[in-house]
C-alpha cells in the first residue's frame, strides 16, 4: 500500500480520525485480527457472528464504524470506505489491472496467470488475489497490497448477482479482463444461466476502448459477451484464436499440449492434474499475450508454474502408494465432471481402482437434485469404480450412480463415517478424489487418508 497518514484516509473516505491523524499506514489492510500486519490498517467489520471492533486492541491502525482502543477512521459503512480506499490507490500507481471471472477454473487460471507474470515481469512487480478472495471485501484487499513497484494487479473477480462485479470493477478497474465461462455455480442464486453471463459479462463492459477482453470461444454465452465491449477482443479455447493441441495426460493425469497463436507454437508441461487444466492455462497465456508477453516464454513459464492454492486437485502419494486427489475447495456439476475424468485417467493410465469421495454441491438451488443426479450418470459415463456419498444431502449422487454397469455405491452419514470406511477398504493401489463445496470440508477426509 503506498503510504497514507490516518488524516489523508479518513479524507479519501470521508470518515473521522479518533486518535492521532498523524499515524502513518504503511501495510496493507487486514480484517483477521489473528494475523496482524506490521504498520497495516485493520478492517472492524460488524459480522453476523463476530464484532470486528472487539479485536482492534493493538492494531496499528483500524477503520471501523466506531471508535476503538487503536487510532480509528470511523466511517458509516467500513466495507465500502475500503473499496473507496483501494480506488484512490490502484488510481496512483502504475499497476496494469487484470480481471477474470468465470463459473469455474477462477482460481487456477488466476494462479497461472500470477506465476507467468511473477517469472516474466519478477515476483515483486505483480500482486494477486490471495485464496479466494473475489468478493467486496477480498477484491479491495489485494489492491491494497499494491504499491508504486507493482506493475500487474491480478484480481479474481466473483459475483452474487446482478451488479456485483460492475462493483468490483469500480474498485479496481481493468484493462485485461477475462471471462472463462457460464456455467451452473450460483444458478440457484442467479435463476438462470443467463443471468449469470449477464452479470459475469460486466467484466468485459467495463474495459476502456485500448483494453482487451479475453472471451472463451468454446462457450456461446461468453462469445456472445464480444458485443458488450469497446475493447479488443482475444478468444481462448479449442476453437479460439490462443487454442491448444496433441494434449496429452502423463501417469498422474498432468497434461502436455502445444500452446498456439497465430502462427506461433510452443510445448507445455503443466505441474497440475486434469485435462481441463490445459483450459486453464490456454486463458492465462491470452491475459499474458494480451499484456505483451511472447508466446514461447509464457509457455516455459506455465510449465514451471506450481499450484498456489489448496485443495484444488492437489495430488498426495501415501507411503504405502495409494494415491489421494484432494480436490475439495469447491464444487458444481461442471467441476464435478471435470475432476471424475480426472480420476479416470490416472486410473487408466496407473491400473489403478478408482474411488469417488463426493458430497454435496450448494447453491444449486431448483437444480440441486438434477445437479447431483448429474454428477451420478457421469460418474457411471466414466466408468469410475466406486462411489462414496458423504451426507444425505448428496444422496441423488448414489441414486444417479446406482444404475446397471454403474459403479459400487457407498452411503455414508457424514466425514467422520466416510474416512472410517475408506480406512478400511481403499488399498495401496487405488487412487481416491475427494470433492464438494466448501462447506462440506471434505479436505480433512483427504488428509486423514493420506494421513493413514
Amino acid at each position: 500500500m503506498i503510504p497514507m497518514s490516518l488524516a489523508e484516509v479518513a479524507d479519501v473516505v470521508g470518515g473521522e480520525v479518533h486518535g492521532d491523524p498523524a499515524v502513518v499506514v504503511t501495510g496493507p489492510a487486514y480484517v483477521d485480527s489473528r494475523s496482524p500486519v506490521p504498520d497495516g490498517l485493520f478492517v472492524a467489520i460488524v459480522g453476523e457472528r463476530v464484532d470486528g471492533h472487539a479485536y482492534a486492541a493493538g492494531a496499528h491502525a483500524v477503520l471501523g464504524s466506531r471508535p476503538t482502543e487503536a487510532p480509528t477512521v470511523v466511517v458509516d459503512d467500513p466495507v465500502v470506505a475500503l473499496g473507496v480506499l483501494a480506488r484512490h490507490v490502484v488510481d496512483r500507481i502504475p499497476a496494469v489491472v487484470l480481471a477474470l471471472t468465470g463459473s469455474q477454473g477462477k482460481t487456477g487460471t488466476k494462479d497461472y496467470l500470477a506465476s507467468v507474470l511473477r517469472q516474466l515481469a519478477g515476483a515483486d512487480a505483480v500482486v494477486a488475489t490471495e485464496g479466494n478472495g473475489n468478493n467486496e471485501v477480498g477484491v479491495p484487499l489485494t489492491v491494497l497490497r499494491a504499491g508504486p513497484e507493482t506493475d500487474f494487479l491480478v484480481v479474481e473477480m466473483g459475483a452474487r448477482g446482478i451488479g456485483h462485479i460492475a462493483y468490483l470493477c469500480g474498485i479496481a478497474p481493468p484493462r485485461i479482463a477475462a471471462a472463462l465461462n457460464v456455467g451452473t455455480a450460483h444458478v440457484g442464486e442467479f435463476g438462470g444461466r443467463e443471468q449469470i453471463a449477464r452479470a459475469k459479462g460486466e467484466i468485459v463492459e467495463a474495459l476502456p476502448a485500448d483494453g482487451v477482453a479475453v472471451l472463451n470461444a468454446d462457450d456461446a454465452l461468453v462469445a456472445a459477451m464480444a458485443s458488450r465491449t469497446t475493447g479488443q477482443v482475444l478468444t481462448f479455447g479449442a476453437a479460439g484464436a490462443v487454442s491448444w493441441g496433441e494434449l496429452e495426460l502423463d501417469a498422474l493425469g498432468r497434461p502436455a499440449f502445444t500452446l498456439l497463436h497465430d502462427d506461433d507454437a510452443a510445448p507445455v508441461r503443466l505441474q497440475q492434474t486434469g485435462a481441463h487444466q490445459a483450459q486453464n492455462a490456454t486463458a492465462a497465456a491470452a491475459m499474458a499475450l494480451a499484456a505483451g508477453f511472447a508466446l514461447a516464454d509464457v509457455a516455459d513459464a506455465l510449465s514451471t508454474a506450481t499450484a498456489a492454492s489448496r485443495w484444488r486437485m492437489e495430488i498426495a502419494e501415501r507411503a504405502d502408494g495409494l494415491v489421494v486427489v484432494n480436490d475439495a475447495y469447491n464444487a458444481n456439476p461442471d467441476s464435478m465432471r471435470a475432476a471424475l475424468e480426472a480420476l479416470v485417467a490416472i486410473g487408466r493410465s496407473g491400473a489403478r481402482r478408482t474411488v469417488a469421495v463426493l458430497g454435496e454441491m450448494r447453491e444449486l438451488g431448483p437444480e440441486h437434485d438434477a445437479g447431483h443426479r448429474a454428477v451420478g450418470a457421469d460418474a457411471v459415463r466414466l466408468g469410475v469404480d466406486v462411489v462414496v456419498v458423504v451426507g444425505p444431502e448428496a444422496a441423488r449422487i448414489g441414486d444417479a450412480a446406482e444404475a446397471p454397469g454403474g459403479p459400487q455405491v457407498v452411503r455414508t452419514e457424514g466425514r467422520d463415517e466416510a474416512l472410517a470406511w475408506l480406512r478400511q477398504n481403499a488399498v495401496a493401489e487405488d487412487v481416491v478424489l475427494v470433492k464438494a463445496s466448501r462447506g462440506a470440508a471434505l479436505e480433512l477426509v483427504a488428509e486423514g487418508l493420506v494421513a493413514g
